[in-house]
């Protein structure tokens, strides 16, 4: 069986000129990285504002296991589908993250015979978006540490320094760091930290601005600290908001290649779900709704992570309305949260599956909650059988949601026709009435009781001391009207990674929160997720390899 990469480096691509005719895309609005990528020019955004928006599809998924369960395969193998029953479709994906390219998780552009190429390229450097995220990020860093050697005009206390620095990489040991060390020409010295680059709060902006203007007005908004006495020091004071601008001003740009099979994918954007708001940007979802009749996206790692920060936060800043939900499952996953060993999940085992399935179930109610229809897509395997299956069409029966057996990883779009034409039905037979969870202007504590209670299913919420404490001073600032954004384990409905189906007699409990302000969330931190993953004992990076003639082998 050939790997991912085996696969994509056999695609026959087309220029992305080619690409870009299929939505009615000009040469010239066009900003070419090659002969097969190409980021999308502002001229485009002009042309097509007065278009009709096609129809939202969003995929996502119930608790993975460790070793994924295939979601972006399904995106892709969707939007091929689609397009191959005669619909004008596009796909808006996240960009991959270094970090889990060369971590355990490998990289994010679909698997087997539903991929997004050149593959090599969307999994390692791309268009440099996430170099740029980087280096705007660590300008506003550098500009706070110079302020502080320069005689620290506005007083910025360096004990409330909130804004880390960030870089697109694993590595546990930048967690907590001591810097400007040595002698006094080398800065003043403070603890400071660092964060993987899709958690920091520059890549939140970039997803969620609208053009360029916003974008600057929102790096100007960056909470970066207190002043001595207690004050708000925000990025716009310290200067050099125009230069971060300038930095991200291509990134800001939507990227399009193509799948497999030579239909148009935008890759636009990288914030993980688990620990930010885990969707691609909204330039680029946007502009694929107004060249295309379908536009499938998706969100990161469950729908309690991913979706409901796409409803909560995503669709609410720039009115969206999905048409249908894709709750993508996998038998194995089920099997898993019934409690069998990930050693033993391909033998088959109908009362773990008939334990586990109780999570498909809350991920099917938890999305009708925003009033969007559901349909189910079991990514399917060698190893299900015919026993197992029947439990998951009963299932969805008993809660009267269509559900198609999905064979896009083993047969591209052919395998995904099924579920293309029931996606198609729903659309056109069942109205989407969709509304966010809970209403922003709600105190914090209140918005948060309404997440944990009927999307993780948690009996109440607990506080530390640290986490009232910062809720104190964000209320102070005016932030509390604003949505919340969760971080929490994508492993379990609850924030212990451990409580697998559906947890019962719970609590989440925050330890922390913070302030985005440019991005306009409030960041909830739960349990003992970290913004700052390390890599496995044996990283992904130890099989990645490059021949003499410049061949990547081992990526996937």
């Amino acid at each position: 069986m050939l790997s991912d990469i085996e696969i994509a480096k056999q695609a026959k691509m087309k220029r992305i000129t080619e690409i870009a005719a299929k939505l009615g895309i000009s040469e010239d609005e066009l900003e070419p990285y090659g002969h097969y990528k190409a980021k999308l020019s502002e001229s485009v955004f002009e042309r097509v504002k007065d278009n009709p928006d096609g129809k939202l599809i969003l995929v996502t998924a119930i608790n993975p296991t460790p070793a994924g369960e295939g979601k972006t395969t399904i995106s892709v193998g969707l939007a091929e589908s689609l397009n191959k029953i005669g619909k004008k479709t596009a796909l808006a994906l996240r960009e991959p993250s270094l970090g889990p390219v060369f971590g355990i998780k490998g990289g994010a552009a679909g698997g087997g015979y539903a991929q997004v190429v050149p593959m090599e390229d969307i999994n390692l450097h791309f268009t440099g978006d996430m170099h740029a995220i980087t280096a705007a990020n660590n300008l506003l860093c550098a500009l706070i540490d110079n302020h502080l050697q320069q005689g620290n005009e506005l007083r910025i206390d360096q004990r409330r320094i909130l804004f880390k620095r960030c870089m697109d990489m694993n590595d546990r040991a930048l967690r907590q760091v001591v810097i400007g060390l040595g002698s006094k020409a080398n800065g003043v010295p403070r603890e400071d930290g660092f964060q993987i680059t899709v958690a920091s709060e520059i890549m939140a902006i970039l997803c969620l601005a609208s053009d360029l203007a916003d974008l600057k007005k929102r790096l100007e908004r960056i909470l970066v600290g207190y002043d001595l006495d207690g004050k708000p020091v925000y990025a716009g004071q310290l200067g050099g908001c125009g230069a971060m601008t300038a930095l991200l001003k291509d990134a800001l740009k939507p990227n399009l290649v193509q799948t497999l099979e030579n239909n148009p994918a935008f890759i636009h954007g990288g914030p993980f779900a688990n620990i930010a708001h885990g969707c691609n940007s909204v330039r680029a979802t946007k502009l694929a709704l107004k060249v295309s009749d379908y536009t499938v996206t998706e969100a990161g790692f469950g729908s309690d992570l991913g979706a409901e920060k796409f409803m909560d936060i995503k669709c609410r800043f720039a009115g969206l309305k999905p048409s249908c939900v894709v709750l993508v499952a996998t038998i194995r996953a089920l099997k898993y949260n019934g409690g069998v060993p990930r050693a033993e999940l391909t033998e088959e085992n109908v009362p773990a599956l008939e334990k586990g399935i109780v999570n498909l179930r809350t991920h099917i109610e938890n999305m009708r909650k925003f009033g969007v229809p559901v349909v189910v897509a079991i990514n399917r395997f060698a190893s299900d059988t015919e026993a197992e299956i029947e439990v998951i069409k009963r299932v969805c029966a008993e809660m009267g949601a269509e559900v198609s057996l999905a064979e896009i990883f083993a047969k591209g779009s052919e395998g995904g026709i099924d579920l293309a034409n029931k996606v198609v039905a729903t659309i056109d037979n069942c109205e989407s009435n969709y509304a966010p969870l809970y209403d922003e202007k709600l105190p914090i504590k209140e918005k948060l009781d309404i997440i944990a209670k009927e999307i993780y299913r948690a009996d109440g919420v607990t506080y530390t001391s640290q986490a009232e404490k910062a809720l104190a001073e964000i209320e102070k600032l005016g932030f509390d009207k604003i949505p919340v954004c969760v971080a929490k384990t994508q492993y379990s409905l609850s924030d212990d990674p451990a409580k697998l189906g559906k947890p019962e007699g719970f609590n989440i409990t925050v330890r922390d929160m913070k302030v985005s302000a440019g991005a306009g969330f409030v960041v909830v931190y739960t349990g003992d997720i970290l913004t700052m993953p390390g890599l496995p004992k044996k990283p992904a990076a130890n099989s990645i390899d490059c021949d003499n003639e410049g061949n990547i082998y081992g990526l996937f």
